[in-house]
């Protein structure tokens, strides 16, 4: 959230009125129109960024106005001028009129020199009317590109810029950022000779960069001469000198333009392999382009196949150069970094890494096997190391789309994804979203052909109870999926004892962070229940793992005393609001997946538990509503008519009896007519 400093700015943006936002129009034009451009014309440019950002339509600028900060866009020597005035121009509409609409014409970065700029006030400016083409300016046209054909024209002008080095026009380092861009909203918009070319100078920057360090400018003084020392060898990350290609886990004091094309390649590398093959590849001719190895280099156990690659077509020969830059990065991460910082980097280029290969392998099944080995090593060394735990969701991907073509048993790997992980970080939002992200994009896989992924759904339900709000909508996905004919009932009873299991992992944490007893204070005595051997098991199976020690245990009643004092909690009021939308999506699916019996068995528990829950203001009610909407034509008539003639008879039973309904479901002979 914002301060309340920013909030009282954004509001007054926001609700700025006409009138006087036609002065502050007239004022900005009279200070752009001076000579001196001084820190009042950067003031005023940053409130107009403000007031054109902060609301949700977009303003159209007076023309006037519109044609000086565009001139200031395209011609501006000061960056700060530039940057905010295409920022300003972004957020805007051009001005009215097919004539205004920001078009490059046959406007050439490498050719063309600046044109008269327009003197009358009848005529606009146009991006064509200036060169070179900036960063700043191609953005502009991306922004508010008009049709497919301006995004091609663009997409020409940007790679025809790599040809050669850029000298006073568009610079490679602001080209890559303004290709991806384009390639994510409009694909379609590259053409064959754009993949191609695209291809080969990413292979060039990927595998070809200097491993020597970029020189670092000079601060002047007494000592600066010729025979200053010269810049080394750049260095890995645990300090020893670098014996193969650079990569971006290399360190140095000052980059190279083509060690920073190297980590803008890298950055850009997945989202370019997944998407060109959208541009139909009809060019198979060789890349007679190569260069050779980089003289002095050491060729690695990894780069030992580069010379087999030469004569591949240039997007194979991209793919190879992509699997042996991953292959690097996994064996640059066995090195002990000696910053915090780098180990960090070290754990995002894995994940990255990994990726890159799975989308390799989805190309060229050639690749599993050769990938397979150094995948297995790297979750070997990572499964026990919680705080690698993003890693082991790609390495998770990696085995469920490649593990049956390689023969490869994942058993490990989904025991660790499925029963270590939400076990020991059900409190981590970033691994519950990603963990989250990864059975919905694989949900009907996973059911298919992992056998394990149903039987650990008391762990994946840790995450649910621990974030119910932000995590609702994602189950409401992934429930479907976790009920089975052996895990209905089970599931069930784990559903409407979501708030306990809420509660238990609040003491779970406390248990962990404070000492027994504090001195003079007034402990928990929810707190001295969890840690008393009389009630742990109790609460050790509330926090199974898996499934299959049973549907539910015999001492509810007692539990739910225990926990008297955490109905108030709001983590735990929180759960109980998300288990009616789950029972709804629960009872729609189990009626696709179970028999009559099975049904009538379920209905059963929910008149069991009825009034064995939680002790949760309006809760019991609202599983009381739940059961009552099982009787829609939405679930099986069956279920409907056993809630509606069982409620009743539950409780009365329960006003005469002390004892419990049976859980087993009697014959459907005995049934009313209905």
């Amino acid at each position: 959230m914002y301060s309340a400093g920013t909030e009282s700015l954004i509001k007054q943006a926001r609700e700025i009125g006409e009138v006087e936002l036609q002065k502050f129009y007239g004022r900005i034009t009279k200070q752009l129109a001076g000579k001196e451009h001084g820190h009042d014309v950067i003031d005023s440019l940053q409130r107009l960024h403000l007031i054109v950002a902060s609301t949700k339509y977009t303003r159209r600028l007076p023309v006037e106005l519109h044609q000086r900060l565009l001139s200031f866009c395209v011609s501006s020597s000061v960056e700060q001028l530039t940057v905010l005035t295409s920022a300003v121009l972004r957020e805007t509409l051009p001005p009215s009129g097919p004539e205004q609409i920001y078009t490059l014409h046959d406007y050439s970065p490498l050719t063309s020199q600046r044109n008269t700029a327009p003197s009358g006030p009848e005529q606009i400016y146009t991006l064509h009317d200036y060169s070179p083409l900036t960063s700043h300016t191609a953005a502009l046209v991306l922004s508010q590109a008009g049709s497919k054909e301006d995004l091609s024209a663009l997409s020409s002008l940007l790679l025809r810029s790599l040809d050669g080095r850029p000298a006073g026009i568009l610079s490679h380092l602001h080209t890559l950022p303004l290709l991806n861009s384009i390639i994510t909203y409009c694909p379609e918009s590259l053409t064959e000779d754009h993949v191609t070319l695209l291809s080969k100078r990413l292979v060039d920057w990927l595998r070809y960069a200097s491993v020597q360090q970029g020189g670092v400018a000079s601060s002047g003084g007494f000592f600066t001469g010729p025979r200053i020392r010269q810049p080394g060898p750049v260095v890995e990350l645990d300090g020893c000198v670098c014996g193969d290609f650079f990569t971006v886990l290399c360190v140095s004091q000052a980059f190279s333009d083509d060690q920073w094309m190297n980590l803008y390649s890298f950055s850009l590398l997945r989202h370019w392999l997944i998407t060109y093959h959208n541009v139909t590849d009809g060019n198979n001719s060789t890349d007679a382009d190569d260069r050779s190895e980089v003289d002095g280099s050491v060729v690695s156990m990894v780069s030992a196949t580069s010379s087999s690659s030469r004569l591949l077509p240039p997007k194979e020969r991209l793919r190879e150069k992509s699997f042996e830059y991953c292959q690097r990065l996994i064996e640059q991460s066995d090195r002990k970094a000696l910053k915090r910082a780098d180990a960090e980097l070290q754990k995002a280029c894995l994940v990255e890494a990994v990726c890159i290969l799975d989308g390799v392998c989805v190309e060229d099944a050639g690749c599993v096997y050769r990938s397979f080995p150094c995948v297995k090593s790297l979750f070997g060394r990572l499964n026990s190391d919680l705080s690698c735990s993003r890693v082991l969701l790609p390495i998770a991907q990696f085995y469920l789309n490649h593990g049956e073509a390689a023969a490869v048993d994942g058993e490990c790997v989904w025991r660790c994804v499925f029963g270590v992980l939400p076990a020991e970080c059900f409190n981590d939002p970033f691994l519950a979203h990603e963990t989250l992200s990864f059975i919905r994009a694989n949900r009907l896989q996973l059911r298919s052909s992992v056998p394990l992924y149903a039987h650990y759904f008391p762990n994946l339900l840790k995450f649910l109870a621990w974030d119910s709000p932000g995590l609702v909508s994602d189950y409401v996905d992934v429930l479907p999926s976790l009920v089975t004919a052996g895990t209905a009932v089970e599931l069930l009873h784990s559903l409407l004892d979501l708030p306990c299991l809420t509660a238990a992992l609040i003491l779970q944490l406390r248990s962990a962070c404070f000492p027994v007893s504090e001195p003079g204070g007034r402990g928990l005595s929810s707190l001295e229940a969890f840690r008393s051997p009389a009630h742990r098991g109790l609460f050790l199976f509330l926090l199974r793992g898996e499934a299959g020690s049973g549907d539910t245990m015999d001492r509810l009643s007692v539990l739910h005393d225990l926990l008297m004092e955490a109905a108030d909690w709001s983590r735990v009021i929180q759960s109980a609001q998300s288990v009616p939308v789950l029972l709804h999506v629960y009872f729609n699916t189990v009626t696709t997946v179970s028999d009559e019996r099975l049904l009538a068995q379920l209905v059963l528990v929910l008149l069991e538990r009825s009034s064995l829950l939680l002790n949760i203001p309006r809760y019991t009610a609202e599983i009381h509503r739940c059961g009552y909407s099982v009787s829609t034509c939405r679930c099986h008539l069956t279920l409907g008519v056993l809630w509606i003639w069982l409620l009743p008879v539950s409780r009365h039973w329960r006003q005469s009896s002390s004892r419990s309904l049976p859980l087993e479901a009697p014959p459907l002979g005995w049934l009313p007519p209905y």
